[in-house]
């Protein structure tokens, strides 16, 4: 009498176990991670600056898993070190996208990192946010390419715009220039965007020379310069270039009336409080700096959480230079994701180059070549640098923002050896 019964129960018992085991199935395939590959420069000479930027993209991998993550999956990143090396990188996005089988890549940190993924992207048709890159996507045409580096729709000559237009304000207005740059991708093509800019401003150069990135002893190149006697002069470095350059213009007595440019390095706060006085007067570039005119939703935010994160792994403390921009090109790529509920390329691109974002660096809207549609890149001075002191790098008034004019928060001290 009781088979009936039991054998309903145990029906029932079944059919419910099939369906937990279904509904799980069904939740884990939705939960699959959104798999973001990239190669980023862990170890070599822009190892600083690769690790720096790393915590940024982590701290947004993770404010964006706390509020769900991407179309419901959480997000995951899978890279490998390119330990600054050029020749590394094809491999790294070869093997990402063959054998990792992520969803989407972005690139690495800096131009020389960068150019070597291009063919491989493009011939996945993907679209690939990148970090700081100059003047990559001119070689290329590539219409998914996005640059978060403020360098503009004209890279080349963006990038040092604004020290040649502070230099023909000034009155009366300096004649000469010496140009020199480190022999590898970014400097070259800064030299060069330079370069147009001076003959296109009016200015002689007198000295135009390239060194190998080898180079550590800088004393004979400026004392070469010096011999020339350059109004200006226009430097495009990376951080051990940039140091010691820095070292042998105030060694040599450095007589010219601007002095910086396009150095990489005097925007980490390491660098700075190594060379603390040193800095003084000195011209540069840079993208952001605790200026009041520069107070851009949720940047400080990020920045605590930066400082909080970096601690103890030998990387830039205070994180103004690369970070913001590191998190905010995952902000890009992520918003465009949400908005466009998927994964599809075309649409992901088109999207990109039809917003505006509202990003920790700022509104970002992107031309028709992947770079901003209007410059930002910053020229500030330094003033009145203390020596071993980390924490005035953290207030306004140490770094004075000259140019754009709409960003300016200061005027300039000229000459430079005054």
């Amino acid at each position: 009498m009781d088979h009936p019964r039991s054998f309903l129960r145990g029906w029932l018992a079944s059919g419910l176990a099939a369906l937990a085991v279904a509904l799980a199935s069904g939740s884990a395939q939705a939960a699959e991670p959104l798999k973001i590959g990239f190669s980023m420069a862990l170890s070599g000479g822009l190892a600083g600056a690769g690790k720096a930027a790393l915590i940024a993209m982590e701290i947004w991998k993770d404010d964006v898993n706390a509020k769900g993550g991407l179309l419901g999956r959480p997000v995951q990143f899978v890279y490998y070190d390119d330990a600054t090396d050029p020749s590394k990188v094809p491999g790294i996005y070869t093997k990402l996208l063959d054998v990792d089988k992520v969803d989407l890549v972005v690139s690495s940190y800096g131009t020389n990192e960068i150019s070597p993924a291009m063919p491989i992207v493009m011939r996945k048709k993907l679209v690939f946010p990148s970090l700081f890159g100059l003047a990559v996507n001119d070689q290329f045409n590539y219409d998914r390419y996005f640059q978060i580096m403020p360098a503009g729709p004209q890279p080349k000559l963006d990038w040092s715009k604004g020290f040649f237009e502070l230099a023909k304000a000034q009155n009366p207005k300096p004649k000469t220039v010496a140009i020199v740059a480190a022999d590898s991708d970014f400097a070259l093509a800064a030299a060069a965007g330079a370069r147009e800019n001076a003959k296109k401003d009016g200015f002689n150069v007198v000295y135009d020379k390239t060194y190998p990135p080898s180079t550590t002893d800088f004393t004979p190149i400026v004392r070469a310069i010096q011999a020339e006697k350059p109004d200006l002069v226009y430097v495009a470095s990376y951080p051990p270039d940039s140091v010691g350059m820095v070292k042998a213009a105030r060694e040599v007595g450095l007589k010219a009336k601007m002095f910086g440019g396009g150095m990489v390095g005097l925007q980490f706060a390491g660098i700075q409080t190594n060379l603390g006085p040193m800095l003084d007067n000195i011209v540069n570039y840079t993208f952001w700096v605790p200026a009041p005119t520069l107070k851009f939703p949720g940047i400080d935010e990020f920045l605590k959480k930066y400082e909080a994160a970096a601690k103890g792994k030998g990387v830039d403390p205070l994180g103004q230079y690369l970070p913001p921009y590191a998190y905010a090109y995952m902000q890009v790529l992520g918003d465009s994701i949400e908005a466009t509920k998927g994964l599809d390329q075309a649409k992901l691109a088109a999207y990109m180059h039809g917003h505006t974002f509202d990003t920790v660096v700022g509104k970002v809207k992107f031309g028709k070549n992947g770079e901003w549609a209007q410059s930002r890149v910053l020229m500030v001075q330094f003033r009145n640098v203390k020596p071993k002191d980390l924490d005035q790098f953290r207030d306004p008034g140490t770094q004075v923002v000259l140019y754009p004019p709409q960003w300016k928060s200061g005027k300039m001290v000229y000459p430079f050896n005054e």
